[in-house]
């Protein structure tokens, strides 16, 4: 007996469907590749902006340091409300009254200085300005319960507890922040970032 042969039309087909059955597969391996590369590129630029919000906040911290004789002028934000705060959108302005009129005006330009940093000075490209993360913003907060005593149980003026936090827009949902600053102005909560940091000064005699 002869051996059935399939017509070189049906085998024409069969390799057809194969081939697109290939290119099905290709195309969502490419598309999963495609997506994998956008988060990376997404998770990188999370990280690009919290690296830039940990290097101001430490520039804040240095800024008081510094100018110590005036620091009580860096005390800008209420930690209840999480205003009033530097950088995008504020509407503060510092008027340090607590030093001599040199140091109260070195104070100034600090805390004026830390906001531009906030709005992105440091770099440039044309005329935007592009040093810092989406709607940075900064606080400033103090919290004068936590004063050490003397040995007589008396307060030592100036010796409580800092908070310098800086907030900003995420790319993606994650949990909402239970620091203030930025409370409210980036939309949803699961969008706010925050990093903060806690010091205390040392007390000069």
């Amino acid at each position: 007996m002869r051996p059935h042969m399939i017509p070189s039309r049906d085998r024409a087909g069969f390799s057809m469907i194969e081939v697109l059955v290939s290119l099905v597969i290709i195309m969502l391996g490419l598309m999963g590749v495609a997506g994998m590369l956008a988060k990376m590129q997404q998770s990188e630029f999370e990280s690009y902006q919290r690296a830039q919000a940990v290097v101001l906040m430490q520039d804040m911290v240095d800024r008081i340091t510094v100018h110590h004789l005036t620091a009580s002028c860096f005390r800008i934000t209420n930690a209840a409300t999480g205003a009033p705060y530097l950088g995008t959108g504020t509407t503060y302005t510092s008027a340090c009254g607590a030093g001599s009129a040199g140091d109260n005006t070195q104070a100034d330009a600090a805390i004026n200085e830390w906001s531009n940093l906030l709005l992105g000075a440091a770099e440039t490209v044309g005329t935007s300005k592009v040093g810092a993360m989406i709607g940075a913003r900064g606080c400033v907060s103090y919290d004068a319960t936590t004063e050490l005593l003397d040995a007589t149980g008396g307060v030592i003026a100036d010796t409580g507890v800092y908070t310098v936090s800086v907030a900003w827009q995420g790319t993606s949902d994650t949990f909402a922040p239970t620091v203030t600053c930025g409370t409210g102005l980036y939309g949803a909560e699961t969008r706010r970032r925050v990093i903060f940091t806690t010091f205390r000064l040392a007390k000069l005699t």
